[in-house]
């Protein structure tokens, strides 16, 4: 039996430009709030060594911190995406980032180890709201080249983590956990544009009169969940081993090489730096040789250096992060895209789902690992993570949509 046909409403046919006319300005906006979006939550896991040092907390707790941020950024994801399917809610993206923007303030006031917790409960919270209506802004606006929209709403996104460090090290960490609220400014910038993209987004988000609409794809439901599942476990891979990065980098630098904290988060920029590159150019290779190629080698590429990085100076720890980091980031855009394709007409719930999804398995990953940690030694993380990206052979289960199309 093949796929359902889908419903889709008749503005989102007719409101997307052709592929040369994107709307190149709401791209712009869309990957310039997910920049400010991200950098003000990266800002989280890039103070952990300050929070580490005036709170007294182990591996475990800081786990736990990461684990209640990206649990409530991802349980309220794919409920937001499939409502708003359904019924869009274009000025909820600046009411995300007020969420975000009172999580900040508690974060930089906050006297206790549950008071992090409310505070990073409030930041997961405006990322769950902001994802899945920003991404299907970014596919109205791709003027039908969804790869490359996706992957410059992606890039605005890693570029705002990668940044986020750099922020810690030379602000933050010369002054102080308060200094977190002079960053508010940024988040009150994020409302005003938001608001503008919601404007934009109003007159087109009204749904016409529906009409049905074929599937992109022929294939049997049982081969659609079958893909679906695999690119679940796909982003577990990829995130459970980004988070051992992400979270726990700077404590393996400091503990294994004795770098400085700002030394680490320096070379924790290298890294995020690269994930951000890497992301703005894994959308429009999948939009040209097709997303099951960047797939294959975006996640089973970086099998090679995981292996290696545990056994390294700190010279090549560096320079192997910097091509695992490009590499890996390329998967996302790709997976996101290739899912759309699969259930087409359901693009909220599909950003909901995977996004929702990462920053679960980016949770879990954060609290198993720290635990890990306390107990074996944050490098025998690295040595035990390595092995994730072998998970990419999975890849050879999934239909070969571009050539389907072709």
């Amino acid at each position: 039996m093949s796929a359902n046909p889908a419903v889709v409403s008749e503005e989102s046919l007719s409101a997307a430009p052709p592929a040369s006319g994107a709307v190149l300005g709401v791209l712009a906006a869309v990957s310039s709030s997910h920049f400010l979006n991200d950098l003000i939550q990266s800002l989280l896991p890039s103070i952990y060594p300050i929070l580490k040092s005036n709170y007294a907390l182990d591996f475990g707790q800081i786990g736990l911190l990461t684990f209640t941020y990206q649990i409530t950024a991802s349980l309220l994801q794919p409920v937001v995406g499939a409502y708003t399917d359904r019924k869009p809610l274009p000025y909820s993206l600046p009411f995300g980032m007020g969420f975000t923007l009172c999580g900040l303030l508690l974060l930089s006031q906050a006297g206790s180890f549950p008071m992090l917790l409310l505070a990073a409960a409030l930041v997961g919270t405006g990322s769950s709201i902001f994802h899945p209506e920003s991404s299907r802004i970014a596919r109205l606006a791709s003027g039908g080249r969804h790869g490359l929209a996706q992957s410059v709403f992606q890039v605005g996104g890693n570029a705002g983590s990668a940044l986020g460090p750099l922020l810690a090290a030379f602000v933050i960490l010369p002054h102080g956990q308060g200094a977190l609220a002079w960053v508010s400014v940024l988040a009150l910038a994020g409302i005003v544009l938001l608001t503008r993209v919601g404007l934009w987004y109003a007159p087109r988000a009204k749904p016409k009169v529906a009409r049905v609409v074929e599937a992109t794809t022929d294939l049997p439901r049982s081969r659609v969940i079958l893909a679906i599942g695999v690119l679940l476990a796909l982003i577990f891979s990829k995130y459970f081993y980004l988070i051992s990065l992400s979270n726990y980098y700077t404590f393996y630098l400091i503990e294994k090489f004795h770098v400085s904290t700002q030394s680490a988060q320096v070379h924790l920029f290298y890294f995020l730096g690269a994930v951000a590159l890497g992301t703005l150019v894994g959308g429009p290779i999948g939009d040209r040789i097709g997303r099951k190629w960047v797939i294959w080698v975006s996640i089973l590429g970086v099998l090679p250096f995981s292996l290696l990085l545990p056994h390294v100076d700190l010279f090549w720890t560096a320079v192997l992060t910097v091509i695992i980091g490009l590499i890996l980031s390329s998967a996302f855009s790709a997976i996101l895209v290739y899912a759309t394709e699969l259930l087409p007409g359901n693009v909220g719930m599909v950003a909901g789902m995977f996004f929702g999804f990462a920053f679960g398995m980016g949770g879990i990953a954060a609290a198993v690992l720290g635990e890990l940690a306390d107990h074996k030694g944050i490098e025998y993380v690295y040595q035990l993570c390595a092995y994730l990206p072998a998970i990419g052979l999975l890849t050879a289960f999934l239909p070969d949509l571009h050539r389907r199309h072709a």
